[in-house]
């Protein structure tokens, strides 16, 4: 007697058979099928495994080639997001119905390398405009970046995930109507960075010839007193001391046996790590030396980025407490460099501090981006975006960071007034003109302004940190 499984497995491959499978819902991966939502214009697939649950043996190694499956695997819905299990590299799929040969588009989600969800961002004006859109989760907090004394892969294990779901995009993505030779890898602050460390790894070469970075520089830094700079990175050797000291136990089958929750309260692992095969180099020496995917670039910043964590983390600042503010940041003589160029204006001197801040860790660091790569840039200028960030005080906040994001996916539950969906259109235009051909529609030189009303280039005073 035939099993039940192998029933559902010959209907599958009748019904792949007999009915196109854009018509079906129904996909057939190396791993095996997968049905999932078609609606009149999209198709959607969610929740694929693209590598093996990262639990126990596979708990701090690189992803592991995902277990085939019989039968049909129903993919119309997310999988776990990782900040919240250990089971959660999924990824998601949604392409236009009648696909063929589309250009694919890789997103790779922010969250300060310990939040989020590829599932967070709905990309269907993106597939709509013509586009198949990948959304993939990678290892969060120290169960992507924990590091240990001969632990193969340190501190790199998020960024593995995301080149394990780029290599399932090369071997699978044809089926779903995409052309795996013509990927644009993107994301925004820290899936800007990840693009930023793919662009720089030997092991991404030929897995995308695109990329695009949203307010996430190689170089992003926040000042950390005098003459210091945290920057996104740390090594190999720093992370595996970290966790020398970080728990009792004395090897890794020891750290394997922790609880998710145990591992979760590691907070002090959120920097993915270099010297590793996965990132080789620090990705800043590796753009300073030229040494990245030479692929058309698209790199740029909101206006206002820092507003946002301006507002969190500083109470209201008069003059005086402004400059302690900047004094404590960037020690005592940098600091009066920093008040001339960003002098006090009499009110709220958050504000400046925002000015200040948004310069120094993200449009100047994206500014020598683009002079090192060639890359186009924008600058998403829109003075009044929806707020995504839940209970915020009031404050002028402008273009802040992240703010970009509901102007390419459905995100946050927030709704655009009619001449915002414009400028979403105009966006979502050039975002997939430049994954079909790699030209935004404005030149290098330029950098373009998004916003729904005409404003004015803003002075930077980029030289001040360049010096």
């Amino acid at each position: 007697m035939r099993s039940t499984s192998t029933i559902v497995l010959a209907a599958a491959l009748i019904a792949a058979t007999a009915v196109p499978a854009h018509a079906a819902g129904l996909v057939r991966t190396d791993t095996g099928f997968v049905s999932g939502t078609t609606t009149e214009a999209l198709r959607s697939f969610q929740g694929i495994p693209f590598a093996a649950p990262p639990v126990g043996e596979n708990r701090w190694r690189d992803p592991q080639p995902a277990r085939p499956w019989q039968g049909v695997l129903r993919a119309d819905r997310p999988g776990q997001a990782c900040d919240q299990a250990e089971d959660c590299l999924h990824l998601n799929v949604t392409a236009p119905r009648h696909a063929s040969r589309k250009p694919v588009l890789v997103w790779i989600h922010g969250g300060s390398f310990v939040t989020g969800a590829g599932a967070d961002y709905g990309p269907d004006r993106l597939a709509r405009n013509g586009s198949v859109v990948v959304t993939n989760n990678y290892r969060l907090g120290a169960a992507g970046y924990f590091g240990f004394p001969g632990l193969p892969g340190s501190g790199a294990f998020g960024l593995s995930d995301q080149q394990a779901a780029l290599e399932w995009v090369q071997r699978n993505i044809r089926q779903f109507g995409g052309d795996p030779r013509n990927v644009t890898v993107f994301g925004a602050s820290a899936g800007g960075l990840s693009t930023c460390a793919q662009l720089t790894s030997p092991k991404t070469r030929r897995l995308f010839h695109k990329a695009i970075i949203q307010s996430g520089p190689c170089a992003f830094g926040t000042p950390a007193g005098e003459n210091h700079v945290e920057h996104a990175w740390k090594s190999r050797e720093d992370v595996e001391r970290l966790g020398a000291a970080a728990t009792a136990c004395p090897d890794i089958a020891c750290l394997r046996g922790l609880t998710f929750d145990e591992v979760k309260a590691l907070q002090q692992f959120a920097s993915p790590a270099f010297g590793t095969e996965a990132l080789p180099e620090n990705p800043i020496t590796a753009l300073e030396q030229g040494r990245f995917h030479r692929v058309p670039i698209l790199a740029g910043t909101a206006r206002d980025e820092f507003s946002v964590f301006a507002a969190w983390f500083y109470p209201p600042l008069d003059a005086q407490a402004y400059e302690q503010a900047l004094t404590d940041g960037f020690g005592a003589t940098k600091a009066q460099r920093v008040l001339a160029a960003y002098p006090p204006k009499g009110g709220d001197e958050r504000v400046q501090l925002s000015k200040a801040l948004s310069d120094m860790t993200s449009t100047c660091p994206t500014r020598e981006l683009r002079r090192q790569t060639g890359a186009f840039g924008y600058e998403f200028t829109e003075p009044a975006p929806p707020m995504i960030f839940p209970d915020m005080p009031d404050f002028p906040y402008g273009a802040y960071h992240g703010s970009e994001l509901p102007f390419l996916f459905n995100y946050a539950n927030t709704t655009l007034t009619p001449k915002q969906q414009r400028l979403s259109d105009e966006m979502v235009e050039a975002w997939t003109r430049f994954a079909r051909t790699g030209h935004p529609g404005w030149q290098r030189q330029d950098v373009r302004l998004l916003a729904t009303e005409q404003v004015a280039p803003a002075d930077h005073r980029c030289d001040l940190w360049s010096s």
